[in-house]
């Protein structure tokens, strides 16, 4: 007998995300994921100035800080034929690298970490073989029995007093918990001490940009100024600060994430075979150490590798009308030329029509419309975006980088290649691509001090920004690698102002509903075949989901097969 359960909204997630699920036997055999937010922020930015495109787009959500500014940017730049100085593309990479680091670190500690880790169990840890534990995976230095002995001290006040503050309604007891007490000390410990790292890599965004989230971008450059000596532009002091920031995250990176991920992986190894979903998987590619024109020395690689063939991998292009369209088959907007169409995003359209029931209601009517996001394909294909889909590309490109930290991933966990193809796989891409970044911002530092040393101090390119030296009409399209994944800006300019704006973002590719031909999205698909040991206390679909890395936080609701209110579930985050 098939169960159905509902869990609205997810938690710990960015926006607003209803997953409905069909249980049978224990194990997932049907899921449906709804975006049930609308912002529609296209609509809000035609008929204003390209150049202020970014600061609007930029405010999609805090999380993201500044991937949809540095998009935007370079899709007016794109359309106006400018090509920003090598500082200002350096200045780019170095932020791009530094919210990676913030975003994944985050991601891992804050929002997913607590899918394995049960906190209330590291109050049974033994604070020195804690200690012993921590010291023969890592050399950080903060791990000490009383370090540890500490941390217990400090939750176990919270859990006596009924009051687990920030760690309040976990599933914390839960079956599919299997790490040691020891490892969920450690895995507690540094929860808390990426609260205090996390704010201060973003000061490099606050000392380029002015301030984080949302630092300030300039089309054609950068909006700030090169002076060694100068007390209010970027001089010695502010730089060597960055280099000092850019340092001590690849320590936190490589001492304190990396070991917390592998040894947490190691005894999930059961969650290599889980969560695979589609098996195709997209990359449009990003920090070019050539400049962002150059895809060839792009860091990250492009490409798209369907059903799972490694061996090959297909180019992608964003201008062409029959790679990337969008569907609203099953989306609550409607077209111009009927539902079964797919739309350029130059030629995209963000028509709202709400045809679902009216809220509150039990179930979503999935035999028609059913969710805010559109439905894009790439050639007709569904396709995973984010950070397993940039690693396998690498990996499948032949990138030596890439290779490297995953043949040492494998080789460590003792698991076969075909690993990467779950939900843990997700979840180690993200830490291994950190390793990179961590590496790379500090080789794009050094190329821009090279570059100030030899007196190289431009950071803008300002010769076409007076509008009327434009075209009558220009298309434009930037595109960028968020934090989890592929993401385009679209932008038609007609007598200087912006016509029409497309965004397709990361999430749009993987958590959208079915397409006209009945294929499963990212999410949806990745839900098939979990196992899920407790309906009232789904851990294994917020597992899942989580390794998307989606973000923001609120509440479950749960429903039987029957459509009937059986609990309500207030989840870490709330």
């Amino acid at each position: 007998m098939s169960q159905r359960i509902v869990v609205d909204p997810i938690t710990r997630i960015e926006g607003h995300l209803r997953v409905e699920a069909e249980i049978e036997n224990g194990k997932i055999k049907d899921a449906y994921s709804s975006g049930t937010m609308v912002r529609l922020l296209e609509e809000i930015l035609k008929g204003r100035d390209p150049r202020d495109a970014w600061a609007f787009v930029g405010r999609v959500c805090g999380v993201c800080t500044s991937i949809h500014s540095l998009t935007s940017v370079r899709a007016v730049e794109d359309a106006l034929g400018i090509v920003i100085p090598p500082n200002a593309e350096l200045v780019r990479n170095i932020m791009f690298c530094a919210q990676y680091m913030h975003d994944h670190v985050v991601h891992f500690y804050h929002l997913h970490a607590m899918d394995w880790v049960d906190v209330v169990n590291a109050l049974k840890a033994d604070p020195k073989k804690t200690s012993e534990l921590a010291q023969s995976i890592s050399h950080w230095p903060k791990s000490s029995p009383g370090y540890f002995s500490d941390i217990q001290t400090r939750v176990k006040k919270f859990v006596e007093s009924g009051q687990l503050g920030i760690f309040a309604n976990g599933y914390w007891g839960h079956p599919a918990y299997k790490l040691p007490a020891e490892v969920n000390l450690i895995g507690l410990a540094h929860y808390l001490e990426a609260l205090e790292w996390q704010k201060e890599i973003v000061k490099i965004h606050a000392i380029f940009g002015g301030k984080n989230p949302h630092p300030n971008y300039l089309v054609g450059g950068m909006a700030c100024a090169i002076g060694l000596d100068d007390v209010s532009g970027i001089n010695a002091e502010r730089l060597s600060y960055v280099k000092q920031l850019l340092e001590q995250a690849k320590v936190f990176v490589e001492q304190v994430y990396i070991p917390d991920l592998m040894a947490i992986a190691s005894f999930y190894k059961d969650w290599g075979a889980i969560g695979g979903g589609l098996g195709s998987f997209m990359a449009y590619g990003d920090l070019g150490t050539n400049g962002y024109r150059d895809p060839s020395s792009y860091k990250f690689p492009s490409g798209v590798i369907l059903n799972k063939d490694i061996s090959k991998v297909m180019d992608v292009d964003l201008r062409k009308d029959d790679e990337v369209q969008e569907y609203v088959t099953n989306s609550w907007y409607e077209y111009k030329e009927g539902d079964k169409v797919g739309l350029h995003p130059w030629k995209g359209e963000s028509k709202i029509k709400y045809t679902g029931p009216k809220p509150p209601f039990e179930h979503l009517d999935v035999t028609q419309k059913y969710s805010y996001l559109k439905t894009p394909r790439w050639k007709g294909h569904a396709v995973e975006v984010g950070p397993l889909a940039r690693v396998l590309i690498g990996y499948a490109r032949g990138r030596e980088d890439y290779k490297a930290i995953v043949d040492k991933a494998l080789t460590d966990l003792n698991v076969p290649v075909t690993a990467l193809f779950s939900t843990l796989g997700r979840t180690a891409a993200r830490g291994l691509e950190s390793i990179l970044t961590a590496q790379w911002g500090l080789e794009f530092y050094d190329k821009l001090i090279d570059n100030i040393k030899s007196g190289d101090k431009r950071m803008a390119e300002m010769s076409k920004f007076d509008p009327e030296k434009w075209p009558k009409t220009a298309l434009g399209v930037g595109h960028s690698e968020a934090p989890r994944g592929a993401l385009a800006h679209w932008i038609n300019i007609e007598d200087q102002k912006i016509a029409n704006y497309q965004l397709v973002v990361p999430t749009t590719w993987n958590a959208s509903p079915r397409d006209a031909n009945g294929q499963l999205s990212a999410y949806e698909a990745a839900l098939i075949d979990t196992p899920v040991h407790d309906p009232k206390l789904p851990l294994e679909i917020l597992r899942t989901i989580h390794s998307f890395d989606p973000c923001l936080a609120c509440s479950v609701h749960l429903y039987d097969e029957h459509g009937n209110h059986i609990n309500r579930v207030s989840v870490l985050g709330d």
